[in-house]
């Protein structure tokens, strides 16, 4: 289940990451949706990470 969160939380993470620069009149293929979906992807693998942690799946 670790695995499975982890995987969750970067979908999750790069997904709303490269929506973000939608809300302001940018491009999902611009270079900020791509930063922003680099940086989403690694907050949700964080995120992930420390949920799986909290609630002790194995």
């Amino acid at each position: 289940m670790n695995k499975l969160m982890i995987g969750l939380g970067m979908f999750l993470g790069s997904t709303l990451g490269s929506y973000i620069p939608v809300l302001w009149g940018g491009s999902v293929f611009s270079f900020t949706s791509i930063l922003f979906g680099v940086i989403g992807g690694l907050v949700g693998i964080w995120l992930g990470y420390k949920i799986s942690k909290y609630f002790d799946f194995t």
